[in-house]
């Protein structure tokens, strides 16, 4: 597997990772699925739990959507708080996923395979939207993606979202001693790219720093009501890619945007 970076359109980024995630899905359903529960909202590898952090807020009765919803586990959490959720997601065999899990609990959350930068939905269909880790570092256009999320919330709706923290783009993504020296420049934009034998983008991920994602989130018609940088939680020893304790107790690795629809 080549390895680099380089500029990737949306139609290129969107068949790449469609096609990741549809052969990655069962791997990775099979090592996060324990952590991640059937049933189970966690923000990021730091495992902060929506049960316990309530960054939504109160979701009884609201119509919410997950974008990026992988295998529907947040979804599910909701449902069972009183929402009434549906899921999107680019994978269909990480929605193939989530039937399996509907059948398994005798759950039925409905989910469509979508690109979040072009919803299936009207506008102001929703009450209020998440995605933890979904989408949003996977798309080639995020102020598409968050106009499309601010286009089907109602005014006055919220969207929390988690994505890797920006810092993490200058250090390698790995959760060893490698891992706390920087070895590029944060301003750098490329994607990273890994490539197929044939030169094919086969997985790629865009980076945004800081300042980009309050720029995008104001311009897609959102206020910035809150910004939650996870600390590594004493006792929790798993490494999960390139977040492990060791990195978690020197550096942010997860970034948590709470967002208002502006009217």
């Amino acid at each position: 597997m080549d390895v680099g970076r380089r500029a990737v359109s949306r139609t290129e980024t969107a068949r790449a990772n469609r096609g990741w995630w549809d052969g990655a899905a069962d791997d990775y359903q099979s090592e996060h699925g324990d952590f991640l529960r059937d049933d189970g909202f966690v923000w990021c590898p730091e495992g902060l739990d929506e049960a316990d952090a309530r960054l939504l807020g109160q979701v009884s009765g609201l119509r919410i959507l997950e974008v990026g919803c992988g295998a529907g586990q947040c979804g599910r959490w909701l449902a069972g708080e009183g929402a009434a959720v549906v899921g999107v997601d680019l994978s269909y065999r990480q929605l193939q996923h989530s039937r399996r899990i509907d059948l398994d609990t005798g759950s039925a959350l409905p989910v469509a395979q979508a690109d979040a930068e072009a919803l299936p939905f009207r506008d102001a269909s929703f009450d209020l939207a998440c995605s933890a880790f979904g989408a949003l570092p996977f798309v080639a256009d995020a102020g598409a993606a968050l106009r499309e999320v601010r286009r089907v919330l109602r005014p006055g709706g919220r969207f929390v979202f988690s994505v890797s923290h920006p810092i993490r783009w200058a250090f390698p993504d790995d959760p060893g001693e490698r891992g706390l020296t920087a070895d590029r420049p944060y301003f750098d934009r490329s994607p990273y790219v890994e490539f197929s034998e044939d030169g094919t983008p086969s997985y790629v991920e865009h980076h945004r720093t800081m300042g980009d994602w309050v720029g995008l989130i104001h311009a897609a018609g959102f206020t910035l009501a809150g910004l939650v940088e996870p600390e590594w939680p004493e006792g929790h020893d798993r490494t999960w890619g390139g977040w492990s304790p060791l990195r978690g107790r020197l550096l942010p690795g997860t970034a948590i945007f709470q967002c208002l629809a502006r009217g």
